[in-house]
């Protein structure tokens, strides 16, 4: 058989610095305990306003893995 078959899991990575680094903090801690990240998609982004100014950025992320397979 052959095709893909992938789980999605969905977080949110935060950074003061910007949305791409948050996207790369939420893949990050993901990858310390999910096997095989395929992709991700930013699903909603906000931001943390302080006097005036954007102080941190939150995205909303899905990631897609492929799941083992257990012979």
């Amino acid at each position: 058989m052959t095709g893909h078959v992938y789980k999605i899991t969905e977080l949110v990575g935060s950074s003061p610095n910007s949305i791409q680094e948050a996207i790369e903090n939420a893949v990050h801690e993901a990858a310390q305990s999910l096997r095989h990240i395929r992709w991700f998609e930013v699903t909603d982004t906000r931001g943390h306003v302080e006097d005036g100014v954007v102080a941190h950025w939150q995205v909303t992320v899905r990631l897609g893995f492929t799941m083992e397979t257990v012979e």
